[in-house]
């Protein structure tokens, strides 16, 4: 004997709009808390800088141009690799240890000649370095 009721089965069911609620809440999430930014149009503005020139202080000076040629004192370098470098430095450092390194950089000289420098000085055991800067164009009148 079958005692129990006959009842049409029901077909289980999927509700979707719940689910649509989530995926748009999340969607709007995602679209406020992202940031666009297009890194091509960054503009970097180098500061300038002024110093004081110490004269008492025994210095070499490593000049480079907008070419990316070298030049120890007022001698040009004719090879601008690292070991010409390094020579260079070594001889134009005489018997001083650790001389002051003034490194005067055009401002359109390549990024790699400065590192060059620095990376040679390094080498040597020169750790004093720094770079020569001109005043703004600007200050001069305003000061």
């Amino acid at each position: 004997m079958n005692f129990r009721p006959t009842m049409p089965e029901e077909e289980p069911e999927l509700n979707l709009i719940p689910l649509i609620d989530v995926l748009l809440m999340t969607l709007i999430f995602l679209v406020v808390t992202t940031s666009f930014s297009n890194e091509a149009r960054l503009s970097v503005r180098l500061p300038e800088a002024s110093a004081e020139v110490k004269e008492n202080v025994p210095s070499l000076r490593v000049t480079i141009d907008a070419k990316g040629q070298f030049y120890i004192g007022e001698q040009q370098l004719l090879n601008a690799t690292p070991e010409v470098l390094r020579n260079a430095l070594m001889r134009a450092a005489g018997g001083n240890k650790d001389p002051l390194i003034v490194v005067h950089a055009d401002a359109h000289t390549p990024h790699e000649a400065v590192i060059r420098v620095m990376d040679s000085s390094r080498r040597l055991g020169f750790t004093r370095l720094t770079f020569a800067t001109q005043q703004p164009s600007g200050q001069a009148a305003r000061e």
